[in-house]
């Protein structure tokens, strides 16, 4: 007869268990408990009134939303199911189980002060000796807004459709005035009809102001950009007494475009050419990536300066410009911005060849480009794809985060600082072990 191991669910405990025993040590839920339990949360108990039923405390709700976003569960329903369903979660709550609209409620309400929290993690990584600031790589990665590319309209196509509508409603109020309604289909109201499409024509009323709104901060934005291209220029041929070489700079030209558009769902997100082909409602996530660690520096709008100083900073063609390029010299930092696309399969001779020596008078660009294309340059550039790259990937294929839940530039830029901060907590919970 076979020796099997009893399976008994019937029998109760005699002593009620500890959660301290239903998980290993080295779990990654007893790390996210560890690390928010060190946080500073007065900004979020404070704006608590203390009235009506107890609350949940903001350092088991933050717990339970960290451990969800490192996991890959994002859905407040879904976190409210774990918190029965999952000894990791049932562990982080200690037995409780906030509802998904608390959750949601919590993430919606102390979205803003996710941005200092991010940087408390940081600052707990440095004390522990994790974080070695020094080469920062920098790029962006699209992510899908909670909104469907089908609900953007462009200004030509608003511009149409208002006409159908309007045309639309002219046919419903000469129905209306008939004596006779046998015209009518059955079950159609007039009312109701003639209703839809005020609501549609307001709607897109509203559309238009807005693209409009844009359209104009677009232009004082690129005319300040021309003036100030043209008074360089201007300086450059009173100084020399000669035309400057280059193209003149073409000036911007004000009003709508008709491809000018605007999401109806989430007017703040974009749509974007994703990788593979194709576009997609989306927004451009950025983070900077610290090469020896892998642990994000700054997201969009989430600095972190006294950390540390960064020596070196790394990013491909799409952060080029002269100007970023002098912002980097005035605060200290090296910049090995790409000033074009590299091949992905160079000749195994150029990454062993220096180039010519660099001209007098060279330009910041120039200067720049120089220094990566020597094979020191070459070699610091070659660590942006082993180090930003792959934490986007995991980001998106291992933790699951491919879409924001929120709407809005605002709230999407505090869930984004939650992801990171997720990303922190576990990138800290695997380099911890290696430094004793």
């Amino acid at each position: 007869m076979s020796n099997f191991i009893l399976t008994d669910r019937k029998t109760d405990y005699l002593l009620p268990l500890s959660v301290d025993d239903w998980l290993t040590q080295d779990h990654l839920a007893r790390f996210v408990v560890e690390v928010i339990d060190g946080l500073d949360l007065s900004n979020l108990t404070r704006q608590y009134a203390g009235r009506g039923s107890k609350a949940h405390h903001p350092a088991t709700l933050l717990a339970i939303l960290v451990y969800g976003y490192c996991t890959g569960v994002f859905s407040s329903r879904k976190l409210e199911m774990a918190t029965y369903d999952s000894v990791a979660f049932r562990y982080i709550a200690a037995g409780s189980h906030p509802d998904h609209d608390t959750l949601a409620t919590f993430r919606r309400r102390f979205i803003d002060e996710l941005a200092g929290l991010f940087v408390q993690v940081l600052e707990m990584a440095t004390e522990m000796k994790l974080l070695k600031l020094g080469t920062v790589c920098l790029d962006g990665t699209k992510i899908h807004a909670n909104a469907s590319r089908h609900s953007a309209l462009s200004h030509g196509h608003i511009v149409k459709l208002e006409e159908q509508l309007k045309k639309e409603v002219q046919e419903l109020l000469a129905l209306a005035e008939q004596a006779d309604t046998a015209n009518i289909p059955d079950g159609m109201s007039l009312p109701k009809e003639l209703k839809l499409r005020e609501d549609r024509l307001a709607a897109m009323a509203a559309a238009k102001a807005k693209i409009a709104a844009g359209a104009a901060e677009r232009y004082a934005r690129e005319k300040a950009e021309f003036d100030e291209k043209m008074s360089k220029r201007e300086a450059k041929e009173k100084e020399t007494g000669k035309k400057p070489r280059g193209k003149t700079p073409t000036a911007p030209q004000p009003g709508v475009k008709d491809s000018d558009q605007i999401n109806l769902t989430d007017e703040e997100s974009r749509i974007m050419p994703v990788h593979g082909g194709g576009f997609e409602q989306c927004y451009n996530a950025q983070a900077g990536v610290d090469a020896p660690t892998m642990l994000v520096m700054v997201t969009t709008l989430t600095q972190a300066p006294k950390l540390g100083e960064a020596k070196t900073l790394i990013a491909d063609t799409g952060y080029c410009s002269e100007k970023n390029i002098k912002a980097c010299e005035q605060a200290g930092i090296e910049p090995l911005l790409s000033v074009a696309r590299q091949d992905h399969h160079p000749h195994w001779r150029e990454r062993f060849t220096e180039p010519a020596p660099l001209a007098e008078g060279a330009t910041p660009i120039q200067s720049m480009a120089h220094r990566l294309s020597t094979v020191a340059g070459k070699a610091a550039y070659a660590i942006r794809k082993q180090t930003v790259e792959p934490v986007f990937g995991i980001i998106k294929s291992v933790m699951g985060f491919r879409q924001f839940s929120m709407r809005g530039l605002r709230k999407v830029t505090g869930e984004w600082n939650l992801v990171c901060l997720a990303w922190n907590v576990k990138r800290m919970a695997v380099l911890r072990p290696k430094v004793g």
